[in-house]
C-alpha cells in the first residue's frame, strides 16, 4: 500500500519561524526593487534644488515664475541653465562669439592663479564632454602590474611623438588608461606594446561596472561549463 503523508500540522514554533523568514526574504526582494528607485529620485531631486539655487538668484524678478505663481516651482533652473547653455554655445560658434571667446581667454591668461585655475577646468571638460573619435571605446586586459596578473584598462589612443620613438620596443605602442577600484576617474596611464594587449568584446559600460563593482557585476551571463571556486567548506 502506499505510504500516506503525514498530514499533522507543524508545530506552532516551526510555522512562526517559517512566516519570519518569509517575510524577511519578502522585505529583502523588496528592498533590491526600492533602494535603487529612491535613491535614483533623491539625487535628481537634490541636483535639481542644488542648481536652482545656484540660478534662480541671478533671475530677475520680473522673469521669475514664483512672482506670478507664489511657490517655487523646482526645475526652473535647470531648464533655465540648459537654454542658456544651448544659446551660449550657438553664439561661440559664429564670429562674433569666436571673437568674445579669445578676447575673455587672452584677458585670463594675464591673471596668474586664475589662469592655472581655468585651463585646468578647460583641459577637463574638453575631455569630458568632447564628442571626438579618440575617447575611449575598447576595452582590453593587461598584465599588470607584474606578468601573470591581469587588469582591465581602456584603450586611449596609438602612442604618439617623443613617448613612442624613446620606447625601445620594435612595435607600436598603445596608450591605454588603467582606472583604480571603485573610482574609475583615478589610475594610471600606460604604454603598452600592442601585442601584449588582449581586446575584450564587452562595451565601456560595461567595464566600468566591472571596475567599480570590483569584479562582482560582470557583463555577460555565468559561463555553465566552468567550475565555481569553492569559498566556503561544505557544511557536513
Amino acid at each position: 500500500m502506499p505510504k500516506l503523508k503525514n498530514l499533522t500540522p507543524p508545530p506552532p514554533e516551526r510555522r512562526k519561524r517559517r512566516w519570519l523568514t518569509a517575510l524577511r526574504n519578502n522585505f529583502f526582494t523588496g528592498l533590491v526593487v526600492v533602494a535603487p528607485i529612491g535613491m535614483t529620485l533623491w539625487l535628481v531631486w537634490a541636483v535639481t534644488g542644488k542648481i536652482d539655487g545656484m540660478v534662480l538668484p541671478f533671475i530677475p524678478e520680473t522673469f521669475n515664475p514664483k512672482s506670478y505663481i507664489g511657490i517655487d516651482l523646482r526645475g526652473i533652473g535647470v531648464i533655465i541653465f540648459l537654454v542658456f547653455t544651448v544659446i551660449i554655445g550657438w553664439m561661440t560658434k559664429g564670429i562674433m562669439g569666436k571673437s568674445l571667446l579669445n578676447w575673455g581667454e587672452d584677458l585670463v591668461d594675464r591673471m596668474p592663479v586664475v589662469r592655472s585655475v581655468y585651463n585646468g577646468l578647460k583641459q577637463l571638460a574638453e575631455t569630458v564632454f568632447a564628442q571626438s573619435e579618440t575617447s575611449f571605446d575598447k576595452v582590453c586586459l593587461v598584465e599588470y602590474p607584474r606578468k601573470g596578473i591581469w587588469a582591465v584598462a581602456f584603450i586611449s589612443t596609438t602612442t604618439k611623438g617623443e613617448v613612442n620613438q624613446k620606447i625601445p620596443v620594435n612595435e607600436q605602442m598603445i596608450s591605454v588608461f588603467l582606472p583604480t577600484t571603485p573610482n574609475p576617474t583615478s589610475g594610471f596611464l600606460l604604454f603598452v606594446p600592442q601585442s601584449d594587449l588582449i581586446e575584450l568584446d564587452m562595451s565601456v559600460g560595461d567595464a566600468m561596472k566591472l571596475v567599480i563593482s570590483a569584479g562582482l557585476v560582470y557583463p555577460t551571463t555565468k559561463d555553465e561549463d566552468q567550475p565555481l571556486l569553492p569559498l566556503d567548506e561544505p557544511s557536513k
